[in-house]
């Protein structure tokens, strides 16, 4: 019997990314996959259930590399300095989701949604925890008087429509978009200012 690793599941994941954001969801087997990271696919099968659950998890943690020092940086805000970690967290988020490996995956969930499970297992795995997190933040902003009562779900909705308006759209559709250091400050600082205009007191 296999011993399970963590380097092996790690090493899985990057062969899996690679391949997914090069062929695409629909193109890119489990044949494919086993043969580029070495090994059977009863191998991945083992690590991975479905290669609908591999390409979350492949989604998840990209994400988790890039986002949870934000998340945590989040929880751990003072009082007063909510709308500065607000902007630091907005940069840290917009830096990562607008890059072109970020934007193939969500392409590859919309287009999957519609016949599989992939976006109710990709938001379970990914967007509803972040957005649990940033409510929670939003929350304790607004038991200390930083932000007016309101429902922090609802907020959280309208914060991350706010960060993304200005610079998703138009990378999910291809177009020109300015996704530099300097730009994405600058929007950032738009969208929360906007939101604190919003739910100040």
């Amino acid at each position: 019997m296999r011993v399970r690793t963590e380097a092996k599941r790690e090493a899985i994941l990057e062969a899996a990314a690679e391949a997914f954001i090069e062929l695409g969801f629909e193109r890119c087997s489990m044949a494919e996959i086993s043969a580029r990271v070495g090994g059977s696919k009863a191998t991945l099968y083992s690590y991975f259930s479905s290669k609908e659950q591999l390409f979350v998890d492949v989604a998840r943690n990209a994400g988790e590399k890039h986002i949870q020092p934000a998340f945590d940086e989040l929880a751990e805000t003072p009082a007063g300095q909510e709308e500065a970690a607000l902007q630091r967290f907005g940069q840290e988020l917009l830096s990562y989701i607008s890059q072109p490996d970020a934007v193939a995956i969500q392409r590859m969930v919309i287009a999957e949604a519609g016949h599989t499970e992939i976006g109710k297992l990709f938001f379970e795995a990914g967007p509803k925890i972040g957005h649990e997190k940033i409510a929670e933040f939003l929350k304790r902003a607004m038991a200390r008087g930083r932000f007016r009562r309101a429902d922090a779900e609802a907020a959280t909705e309208h914060l991350m429509a706010l960060l993304t308006a200005e610079i998703m759209p138009r990378c999910m559709l291809g177009l020109a978009v300015n996704t530099s250091k300097g730009n994405i400050r600058k929007v950032v600082a738009r969208a929360v200012s906007t939101f604190v205009t919003a739910y100040e007191v």
